[in-house]
């Protein structure tokens, strides 16, 4: 069995995003190393070459040209702007938010490898929180190994794991000339470092060593610059003691990346959880609750908080109440103090009597409250009068188990539709999806106990699961996803081998635990307990570090549909640091009273999923979809992620900040980017506050929803032409968490007229008749007029100045105090010095821009004295030459681009529309009448208002939104258009029309991505390659394609600027 391996694709648009965002700060920087002698490495001077063999980072930008670079990414990311008087940046601490599971850990190794490629960086230092975190990082490093080197021309690099008793690792960092990435965890280099006097204690790297010449393993790493990343810096870079440990590394400038950053440092990219649901860079989350209901016959309490701050003590509970006239009040909260009834408090409920608070007990860690007559104790956040506890967690496995089966046969079938069944197991092979379930415990105990012989015996969840996985399998239905459990009897039927499912149960469901050194009867290791920090950090035992090693040494033999284990059980305090991209479900059977932070929780599955070949799967929020079984209410769980994310975010959902339009761009289509800039978007806010559309604070009111949602919004006169772009944004913001809800799951059934289904009927053939082709397209661009255009826009676009030094001179003046400075003066010079080695230009643009050598060198010999710019400042010129053929290209494939039909046997078969399901949530759906499916699945208001017209317009005889399976393939990926539209002329001539129209809300905003229109436009020349036969004639009334961001601009489309279609 060959091993499978996850792909990367090296072109998503958000990292390359923020790739671009730290490689902006450094723009104009020329390639540049420094040197330092090892022996003497104290002293070394980082700006001056000499005859040493330590290799440093270095940067020749001046302090204004970092401030401006920083703030021109920061705009470009629609971020507030650091703002300095002194035009300086305050520190070279910089930030990147990215929501978890978009890749965080690929785009700072890939930032390594760019900074590298453009600027000669050298040095990078990854500081981790954790082991878990570490392991992780690690993994990555090994997994992308392949990657990058086919994606750097097998670049030379090193990466390991800083290790305090291999010395030679940190000699190697320092005198290596070419790429060095050290990962190294906070806790080996933040001990005793300051304190001379307390060597002994500190961590070894702080230590003088003879092996290294007595000097210590820091000044080596001090002496290089390192460029150093952060991972999880509220972690890392918690506490003043670690910021001066990061600070001892001597970094030329530090990057932190986090989903949750509790500090900000020159922002320079944002992919928020909301960003990445709306992109659909990560799962979907749907949550299904357990509620009990109308349990309601014994005392119920609930201790929710004690407070002894006041006199007398008091208590917050939970209980059922009741009103005068016998109503029931479940769950009601009330405050009680030493001496209160409860059988007086919940309005006299019988239940109650003899429950009369004795002792409220406050010592923190040890809550809790007692009665006078009863022997109940309950602790903080427990209860009693609930149902059974080990009823409600047996449930929660039963659904966790059928949920995951249902998904296997939901992707089973997706995968084999259309495909004979005697190749479902190869296509299987190539293209399944595996599907995974996790669940959290806090005792392993309950998984896995040991007998005095330390014989292995099943815990009662273990028991559990195969019992219900055992119960579920009996169905016949899922007999295709597992046959060797079935076998034929003698009459021919189909029975269940019980053997083969004992067996099976068995082997689909392992622990991921800290192991023991000691060994169990059977020669492995005990699983042991992991615990949270006083601080609630976890992993940090070498017993934990044995369980992070061998969940990503398996991360890849999980993926495999050959691997047998399909349901996973952890310790819920190895919560962080790992993930796998086909965790589907998600159960915390959690018994103490330890409050799992739901970000964390479903943090490790929020990962797109991918197949057995290792691609992403393509089929959006459809199989993308991550199940919480919540162990609460829907409304419950939803607000606690909500003020999660608030909290640790620092979004504010509802809310518009000063500098949230200021990254509108406002320049023509292939123009330099411009962007609206603060002052307007200040404008903007402050019309906003004076409207009465926001509180003082930005919190949008009730008064813009209702302007929204009527389109009737008042803007500036000044910003009007931007107005569908501010609009947009502004409906985004006003907009809560999108979690959907498990009980409004809902499939949409295709419609009957007169016992026939519409799909099958006579309009909808001829609607689809006229769309259902597949294409095949070729790139016809003439290379010489390729050529010749980089070489126009390089001569007219281009310019580059030489490298600058400042000279500075200050006045001293000695006082009482202190040394005070004043008449400062600097002069701006241009460095013309070009001793330096000239980057190898041809190979560089060759592998930035794809195209041939051969074609790069016209280019520059096309240049003539323009090429001189080169030599003043390569890297500035590289950069710009870059992006300029860059642009050529884009606009040569998309203008020389053609379709053609393949032929009369490669098209979307209508019976397609039976044999996939439609599954939405109620939330998103609208019921309809005029659509082959009874209910509209939506994914914007603009969507739902489309849908809606339709329904209302008389001249509209049947339409349908696409599905996601009817794909159009272009050069920059697929693409999948929104509706199928046929229209019934009302002016007895039985005219018929038919269109494919496109809705996307931002089609006529600013803010379309130059890729996503690109497709459009490669959709608009399928659809006109479908309007002519084999041999080149024009079709009658063949399918037109119409872009429209409302229903009125399709109906201007459809008869011209003066009508509307009927309505």
């Amino acid at each position: 069995m060959s091993e499978m391996k996850i792909k990367f694709d090296p072109n998503l648009t958000h990292q390359k995003d923020a790739i671009n965002a730290i490689v902006g700060v450094f723009e104009g920087q020329e390639t540049f190393q420094s040197n330092f002698s090892v022996s003497s490495v104290v002293q070394a001077d980082m700006f001056e070459k000499n005859d040493g063999i330590g290799v440093a980072n270095a940067i020749k930008l001046l302090p204004e040209e970092l401030y401006e670079n920083t703030r021109n990414v920061q705009i470009h990311n629609g971020l507030a702007q650091t703002e300095n008087d002194k035009q300086k940046l305050p520190s070279l601490d910089f930030t990147i938010e990215m929501e978890t599971g978009t890749g965080k850990t690929y785009v700072y190794l890939r930032s390594a490898f760019e900074l590298n490629q453009r600027y000669g960086l050298t040095k990078f230092i990854i500081v981790v929180p954790s082991v878990a975190i570490k392991e992780g990082v690690y993994k990555s490093l090994q997994m992308t190994e392949d990657h990058f080197r086919q994606e750097y021309k097998n670049v030379q690099y090193d990466y390991f794991v800083y290790d305090s008793s291999k010395r030679e690792q940190v000699r190697n960092f320092a005198t290596n000339d070419y790429i060095q990435i050290m990962v190294i965890n906070i806790d080996a280099f933040s001990k005793s470092f300051t304190d001379p006097e307390k060597e002994t204690k500190a961590n070894l790297i702080h230590r003088t060593d003879d092996r290294l010449n007595g000097m210590k393993p820091i000044e080596f790493i001090q002496a290089t610059n390192p460029i150093v990343l952060i991972d999880e810096p509220q972690s890392v870079a918690s506490t003043a003691n670690r910021k001066k440990a990061i600070a001892s590394l001597n970094p030329l400038c530090t990057f932190r990346y986090s989903a949750t950053l509790t500090e900000n440092f020159n922002m320079l990219y944002k992919l928020d959880s909301i960003d990445a649901y709306e992109q659909k860079l990560v799962k979907q989350i749907e949550v299904a609750s357990l509620e009990v209901q109308d349990n309601h016959n014994q005392a119920y309490i609930k201790l929710i908080n004690v407070n002894n701050k006041k006199s007398p003590i008091t208590a917050k509970v939970e209980i059922d109440g009741q009103t005068k006239t016998g109503k029931l009040q479940p769950r009601k909260t009330i405050t009680v103090k030493s001496g209160t009834d409860l059988f007086q408090a919940s309005g006299g409920r019988n239940v109650y009597e003899g429950y009369v608070i004795n002792d409220i007990y406050c010592d923190e860690g040890n809550e809790y409250i007692d009665f006078t007559s009863r022997d109940d104790i309950i602790e903080l956040s427990q209860s009693i009068g609930e149902v059974d506890q080990d009823n409600y967690k047996r449930l929660q496995v039963s659904k966790t188990v059928e949920e995951h089966l249902e998904k296997e046969l939901k992707f089973y079938r997706k995968i084999t539709t259309g495909v004979d069944v005697m190749d479902h197991s190869k296509v299987i092979s190539q293209k399944g999806i595996k599907v995974l379930s996790l669940f959290f415990i806090d005792k392993v105990a309950n998984y896995r106990g040991y007998s005095n012989g330390g014989v292995p015996v099943q815990g009662k969840f273990a028991c559990w699961f195969e019992e219900e996985f055992t119960q579920q399998l009996r169905k016949p239905k899922y007999r295709i996803l597992y046959p060797s459990v079935w076998e034929k009897n003698d009459a021919g039927k189909q029975i269940i081998n019980e053997h083969a499912l004992k067996e099976l149960a068995s082997s689909v469901h392992n622990g991921y635990f800290a192991q023991d050194k000691n060994k169990d009867a059977s020669g492995n290791p005990l699983f042991a307990e992991s615990k949270l920090s006083a601080k609630g950090e976890c992993g940090k035992t070498a017993a934990d570090e044995s369980a992070y090693n061998l969940i990503m040494k398996d991360k890849e033999k999980l993926l495999s549909m050959d691997e047998k284990l399909r349901f996973i059980f952890s310790h819920s305090a190895l919560k962080e640091g790992w993930d796998n991209p086909n965790v589907f479900q998600i159960c915390t059977l959690n018994e103490t009273n330890s409050v799992m932070k739901k970000r964390q929780e479903i943090g490790r599955g929020l990962r797109l999923a991918v197949d057995q070949s290792g691609e992403r799967v393509p089929y959006g929020f459809e199989v993308n979809t991550l199940t919480v079984m919540a162990n609460e209410s829907y409304d419950q769980f939803v607000a606690a992620l909500q003020k999660e994310i608030e909290e640790e975010e620092g979004i504010k959902f509802g809310a518009v900040e000063q500098h949230q339009f200021a990254n509108i761009v406002i320049s023509g289509e292939h123009d330099t980017k411009e962007f609206l800039g603060a002052k307007k978007s200040e404008e903007i806010y402050q019309h906003l506050a004076n409207q009465g559309y926001i509180d003082k604070k930005g919190k949008i009111q009730d008064s813009l929803k209702s302007d929204l949602a009527d389109s009737t919004v008042t803007l500036p006169e000044s910003v009007k032409e931007h107005s569908d772009a501010i609009l947009a944004t502004l409906t985004k913001v006003s907009k809560g968490l999108s979690i959907k809800k498990h009980e409004e799951k809902k499939n949409a059934k295709l419609r009957e007229n007169n016992g026939k289904k519409i799909v099958l009927g006579d309009d909808f053939k001829a609607l689809w008749d006229r769309i259902k082709y597949k294409t095949t397209y070729r790139v016809n661009f003439n290379v010489s007029e390729l050529v010749e255009k980089c070489i126009k826009e390089i001569r007219a676009s281009v310019a580059v100045a030489s490298a600058k030094f400042e000279y500075k001179k200050v006045k001293v003046a000695f006082t009482e105090a202190e040394l005070e400075t004043f008449d400062e003066r600097s002069k701006i010079q241009y460095y013309r010095n070009r001793n330096f080695q000239l980057p190898d230009v041809v190979t560089y643009l060759e592998s930035n821009t794809k195209l041939t050598r051969k074609t790069v060198v016209e280019i520059l010999l096309g240049l003539d004295d323009k090429l001189e710019a080169f030599k003043n400042n390569p890297q500035r010129f590289i950069e710009l030459a870059s992006d300029v053929i860059r642009k050529q290209m884009h606009l040569a494939i998309v203008d020389g681009i053609s379709y053609h039909r393949i032929g009369d046997d490669e098209y979307y078969a209508q019976e397609l529309f039976e044999e996939e399901e439609l599954t939405g949530y109620l939330k998103n759906m609208v019921e309809v009448s005029k659509s082959v499916y009874d209910y509209i699945i939506y994914d914007s208001d603009t969507e739902l208002e489309f849908a809606k017209k339709l329904e209302e317009s008389i001249d509209v005889k049947l339409y349908t939104k696409l599905p996601g399976w009817f794909k159009i393939d272009t050069p920059l990926g697929s693409y999948n258009p929104d509706w199928a539209v046929l229209i019934d002329k009302d002016d007895d001539m039985g005219d018929q029309l038919y269109f494919v129209v496109e809705t996307k809300s931002s089609i006529f905003s600013d803010d379309l991505r130059a890729s996503e229109q690109a497709r459009i436009d490669c959709g608009i020349e399928h659809f006109k390659a479908l309007s002519k036969d084999k041999n080149g004639n024009d079709l009658k009334k063949p399918a037109k394609f119409i872009k429209a961001d409302n229903y009125n601009t399709f109906a201007i489309n459809l008869y011209g600027a003066d009508s509307e279609l009927g309505t």
